[in-house]
């Protein structure tokens, strides 16, 4: 079962990165991102749309999930050609998918008069996504999103596995290859949790042996 869910997973790698190279250069394709690295902290402070009594949310809230993180800025022209379609498919078919989370960030580093918080998170109204929508960068301080994750830029997307680790990162995935990959990786967890031993229940202490008189 590991190996042909490994092959697969593989196969699907194999086909979203031909894509990538074909779009983007092989050159530019193998300079950025963090392909098979553990997910770094997002660091982002301004958000919308959290869940009720949150202040702010990170990776490392969603352990035990397939976390897609797409990366966007309100201007940009791809971003609304490709990345919001895309990622609107992705989250009506598996919103409500336990084993799934999307988180949306604007990674301003450029207009940033047009490219504010308040515009990035208009994106969610504009496309009826009810997601966090998170805002990281500014003249001041480049994103702390992009400086870790080593964005090309927007749209960027990036897919973390349940354990914490990206699997995916490029400027572009067709809804198709997301179908694919997500599935892939939500088979996985079913995976490690058959291979889990089962929950051992109390046990109870053996009872004194009587002594006859």
């Amino acid at each position: 079962m590991h190996v042909r869910l490994s092959y697969s997973i593989s196969k699907v790698a194999i086909v979203i990165l031909t894509s990538v190279m074909c779009f983007g250069g092989v050159a530019e394709a193998q300079q950025r991102g963090i392909m098979g690295q553990q997910a770094p902290q997002w660091g982002v402070t301004e958000w919308s749309q959290l869940p009720k009594g949150t202040n702010t949310i990170d990776v490392g809230d969603f352990k035990g999930k397939v976390v897609y993180l797409y990366c966007f800025q309100a201007w940009c022209p791809g971003c609304h050609a490709k990345g919001f379609p895309t990622l609107k498919t992705l989250v009506n078919k598996y919103g409500k998918d336990e084993k799934v989370a999307f988180v949306a960030v604007q990674t301003a580093f450029e207009g940033y008069k047009s490219n504010t918080p308040k515009r990035g998170f208009a994106c969610a109204k504009r496309y009826d996504l009810d997601i966090p929508f998170g805002h990281s960068g500014s003249p001041k301080k480049r994103s702390t999103v992009m400086e870790r994750y080593r964005t090309g830029g927007t749209p960027w997307t990036v897919i973390i596995d349940a354990q914490g680790k990206v699997r995916f990162n490029a400027f572009h995935i067709s809804p198709e290859q997301g179908v694919q990959l997500l599935d892939a990786l939500k088979a996985e967890i079913a995976v490690k949790k058959e291979d889990q031993p089962a929950p051992v229940g109390p046990v109870r202490a053996p009872e004194t042996p009587k002594v006859g008189g």
